[in-house]
């Protein structure tokens, strides 16, 4: 059983926002998104960031490392001007913070754990026990807590390690022949893929072994339909201009000011 929100902005606001920022987050909300995808790595003091690439220069100017920074460092360096002059002065946000927003209007959350080459364990460590502790209350409650996921198997194990009550899944470009050994190894309770390497009879197979099927990146109203046909649980999008929730539709001033860039 799949207890998780079906769709879910991606990096926060998909293609509408500066990727793994507050202003995203603000965005995939502002279009009745109260579910997100966001990728975490760790700063050099150890802190967790909501970022994605380990180097500086594409969304995030400077040059160098994520981890040749301080969380406050990078908290103070640029990741929004390079989308647009709007979006001007947003920094790399703090995982604190963006767990902070996220429980404030009730946004669900699909936590990447994307650590820098040589910082798997570590980071999968920190960010599972970070989340533990954002969410004890939840845990007490028995409430719905987010998932932790990531490419790393190394990371995955450090965070079942690190905070075993909290749900991973897998994530994988394609799906390996062995994936049923090793998802009941690492203890996962779904599996993430690529949905253009996906099948009608893997996505079958997947949800007979009592896994949730989640794809990324669903950008059409037509393939998200295909895939949830298919028995996909879930997907993450940048078109959530297109693909819509059950929740409140765009206001109109801030469609305008966020439409999507060809």
């Amino acid at each position: 059983m799949w207890p998780y929100p079906r769709t879910l902005a991606h990096r926060g606001g998909g293609t509408l926002a500066p990727e793994n920022t507050l202003a995203a987050l603000r965005c995939g909300l502002a279009y009745g998104y109260r579910a997100v995808e966001f990728d975490v790595m760790l700063a050099r003091d150890g802190l967790p960031v909501v970022v994605h690439d380990p180097e500086l220069g594409r969304t995030v100017a400077g040059t160098g490392h994520i981890n040749d920074y301080t969380a406050a460092q990078l908290g103070k360096m640029e990741a929004g001007a390079w989308f647009g002059p709007q979006f001007v002065g947003e920094g790399v946000p703090t995982f604190e913070a963006v767990v902070a927003y996220c429980k404030a209007q009730r946004i669900w959350m699909n936590i990447e754990i994307k650590p820098a080459p040589g910082f798997e364990v570590q980071t999968g460590a920190m960010v599972a026990g970070a989340t533990r502790d954002y969410f004890a209350a939840e845990i007490a409650a028995g409430a719905l807590l987010p998932l932790l996921s990531s490419f790393s198997i190394e990371a995955l194990q450090a965070a079942r390690q690190a905070a075993p009550e909290l749900a991973r899944g897998w994530l994988v470009e394609e799906i390996p022949d062995d994936w049923v050994q090793q998802a009941r190894e690492l203890g996962v309770v779904a599996l993430h893929c690529n949905h253009k390497l996906l099948t009608p009879a893997l996505a079958q197979a997947v949800k007979a072994e009592g896994l949730g099927l989640f794809c990324y990146t669903v950008n059409t109203p037509e393939r998200a339909s295909e895939l949830l046909a298919w028995g996909v649980d879930g997907f993450c999008t940048d078109r959530i201009d297109l693909i819509k929730t059950s929740l409140a539709t765009p206001p109109s001033s801030y469609a305008q000011s966020t439409a999507p860039r060809s």
